[in-house]
């Protein structure tokens, strides 16, 4: 990764850590309790949760056909114009609740659910 997309990256992190709507525990929730879910119809795959998350719960890649079939037409559309990129959570057993994800994502397409 370049320095200038590390700094970037950096910057992003501070601004969602004092985001006054930022939801969550701070990142001192034990792994396993909450668990970030992405909204696909909304996500554009932009990639800025990767960037913020400390925990490296996100990757972003091609959506998958199953999640895709299950979209309506006009995100369909969306979908297609943005590359089929999404975001999924392969590592949301190890979120702690920080909420950074929640409050960089542009698109408002992911939300912190409280496990049981």
């Amino acid at each position: 990764m370049s320095e200038t997309k590390r700094r970037a990256g950096a910057e992003k992190a501070r601004r969602a850590a004092a985001h006054p709507d930022r939801p969550g525990e701070a990142c001192k929730a034990p792994a396993g309790r909450w668990a970030p879910r992405v909204d696909h119809a909304r996500c554009e795959g932009k990639r800025d949760c990767i960037e913020v998350c400390p925990h490296d719960v996100f990757e972003v890649r091609r959506i998958d056909d199953a999640d895709y079939q299950a979209l309506g037409w006009l995100a369909r559309i969306k979908v297609i114009a943005h590359r089929r990129q999404t975001a999924y959570t392969p590592r949301a057993d190890q979120c702690r609740a920080c909420g950074l994800c929640v409050v960089a994502c542009p698109e408002k397409a992911i939300t912190l659910v409280q496990l049981a």
